[in-house]
């Protein structure tokens, strides 16, 4: 089976959430979460975007986002997976592979 090419977007900013206390810096979710998926999907065709929500952003759609996310709409680190909202505030792996895995895709592992 051949596997889409995916497009994973992580919003977030340097500070960590008020509300997501004790959980990973939104960067440390980006770099934990790319790691993640190389090794469970070592060939895979996912592209990873980390997009800080509290510097200039001149994608439209990513500044709505973050417009969003600045109206408490969303917590951050705000995890999109081809513009589907699949995880935020405290990230799990779980939802993530899941999401991954209904476009195709399937651990080197199993």
């Amino acid at each position: 089976m051949t596997t889409q090419a995916i497009n994973i977007e992580i919003f977030g900013a340097d500070i960590v959430c008020a509300s997501c206390v004790n959980a990973p810096s939104s960067k440390d979710t980006y770099e934990w979460l790319q790691a993640a998926i190389d090794r469970k999907f070592p060939n895979h065709q996912v592209t990873f975007t980390y997009i800080d929500i509290e510097k200039p952003i001149e994608n439209e759609k990513h500044q709505t986002i973050a417009n969003r996310i600045a109206d408490d709409e969303f917590f951050y680190p705000l995890v999109m997976l081809n513009e589907e909202v699949i995880g935020e505030g405290y990230i799990q792996l779980k939802p993530v592979y899941a999401a991954l895995e209904k476009y195709g895709y399937v651990s080197e592992k199993e």
